[in-house]
């Protein structure tokens, strides 16, 4: 009887020193179990046993299923489709304990060149701001950042002198974004080398 007694005190202590888990580590758990990632998108947990703050990376490509519809819809004057092909593009997500009545923060680790993104890193998508709604989750977020590399958004910036090349001169808009995902200068500014090696 002593045995069984030292027992259960030793559960109930390893029980009292275990972390409790949250909602929001729930319903993340779910989100992460439930993703459904092309090849274009890939996790990565620095501290596995932190799901709250982690980074996807996007490599954008044509052959997605958003770029089949955007080609079928567009006409070759105005695509810019697969101007983003050829990059690695890493964003951070860190949810906090109000998920998912309060959206992940994202922000992209990179300086890049695209109207939705602006020099800090912060992403101008509707789900992380107004629209969002604790019924979307982490693939609703992560489909609509690769949506951002497949259209890009003149009409909702953050980057405003991207989206007005993008809009008036789209050769010159094309060629800033070659030159910045090398690594080059624009109008002042150092963008961070992209190009997957």
């Amino acid at each position: 009887m002593i045995k069984i007694w030292s027992m259960k005190k030793n559960e109930d202590a390893a029980a009292k020193k275990k972390p409790k888990t949250s909602a929001a580590q729930i319903r993340v758990q779910k989100d992460l179990t439930e993703l459904d990632l092309p090849p274009t998108m890939k996790t990565h947990f620095p501290d596995p046993a932190d799901l709250l703050n982690f980074t996807l990376t996007i490599t954008p490509d044509e052959g997605t299923r958003f770029l089949l519809l955007h080609i079928s819809q567009s006409n070759s004057a105005n695509n810019t489709s697969g101007m983003y092909k050829g990059g690695a593009f890493v964003f951070s997500f860190a949810i906090n304990t109000n998920y998912p009545h309060d959206p992940p923060k994202v922000k992209c680790t990179q300086t890049i060149y695209h109207p939705n993104v602006d020099l800090e890193g912060n992403v101008c998508l509707n789900i992380l701001r107004e629209d969002w709604k604790p019924v979307l989750n982490l693939n609703s977020v992560m489909v609509g950042l690769q949506y951002l590399f497949l259209e890009p958004n003149a009409d909702d910036p953050l980057n405003k002198e991207a989206a007005q090349e993008m809009s008036k001169n789209r050769d010159q808009f094309l060629n800033n974004v070659r030159a910045s995902m090398r690594g080059g200068h624009i109008k002042g500014t150092q963008y961070d080398n992209v190009l997957v090696r």
